[in-house]
């Protein structure tokens, strides 16, 4: 799979790279036929809290799954758009499936 990260208004850290990459490439053992990912991480309103927003869209071999989610960090962010990536791509496989 190969990942592309964006990072918007704000200049993303080495570790916060590798966590993204780390959480992203998790998804593939629930899916074989990922493509690849797109990450797109933001400053929302810098003055505000929950003001870390992230998108992900995945290109499946049969489809496409996309998340964005808002958070106080982008760690938390990320970890949410996995969790509804997951659940998009095990609906999408079940569908199939049948």
């Amino acid at each position: 799979m190969e990942l592309t990260i964006q990072s918007i208004n704000f200049e993303a850290t080495d570790k916060l790279k590798a966590f993204v990459e780390k959480k992203i490439k998790k998804l593939e053992k629930f899916h074989d036929g990922i493509i690849d990912a797109d990450v797109i991480m933001r400053v929302v309103k810098p003055e505000t809290a929950k003001n870390k927003g992230v998108s992900v869209k995945l290109n499946l071999r049969n489809g496409e799954a996309f998340a964005e989610k808002v958070a106080d960090t982008f760690e938390e962010a990320v970890d949410l758009c996995a969790e509804a990536l997951e659940k998009q791509i095990i609906k999408t496989k079940e569908k199939k499936e049948r």
